[in-house]
């Protein structure tokens, strides 16, 4: 007897996302991150940042920047995920990665990210995917290393005072480098 539930079934599809996709993509993301409805998943930053996590206008930017793509996921035409990939000479950056906190911690986000880095490898003949998370994010970042990303110790300040990524719930976040060599 088949005991998958119906949002767990359909095959996944990939689109580079469009501006009348914005309004779709927040509250995704929004979804993933912040908010009591976050802690329905384990990617959650409510405890340590509140406010947004980005905002219509910060999405149609990632979607019109050249060298930048939005990539959409959807099982059976309903949005689940999306990543920011983001040409940047020999390698690519990855962001705005948000799965749906109802469908967080059965492979998706795995499978999300293995087929951005394939597409980042295969598309513009990167040698590495570059990521940065907060650095207070022990769990995130585990997840990311038992997925070939290693620690680099390369900091950046967090933006405080810029509501646009929140508003921070403690004083020591900055963000760490993340890489991966893709092969």
């Amino acid at each position: 007897m088949d005991t998958a539930l119906p949002e767990e079934t359909g095959t996944l599809s990939y689109r580079d996302a469009v501006e009348v996709d914005v309004p779709a993509v927040v509250p995704l993301v929004e979804s993933a991150y912040r908010g009591d409805s976050s802690r329905g998943g384990w990617t959650t930053e409510a405890d340590i940042l509140q406010g947004q996590r980005t905002d219509p206008q910060g999405v149609a930017e990632v979607i019109a920047a050249p060298g930048s793509r939005l990539l959409l996921v959807e099982r059976d035409g309903e949005l689940i995920g999306c990543c920011q990939l983001e040409h940047r000479g020999d390698a690519a950056y990855f962001g705005m990665f948000a799965v749906r906190p109802g469908v967080q911690g059965g492979g998706l986000g795995r499978q999300i990210l293995a087929e951005a880095e394939r597409q980042a490898r295969e598309g513009w003949g990167v040698t590495e995917m570059h990521m940065t998370v907060i650095s207070v994010r022990d769990e995130l970042i585990a997840y990311y290393e038992r997925r070939g990303y290693r620690r680099t110790g390369r900091m950046t300040p967090f933006p405080y005072g810029d509501e646009r990524f929140g508003l921070p719930q403690r004083d020591d976040l900055q963000f760490e480098l993340l890489v991966k060599e893709l092969g």
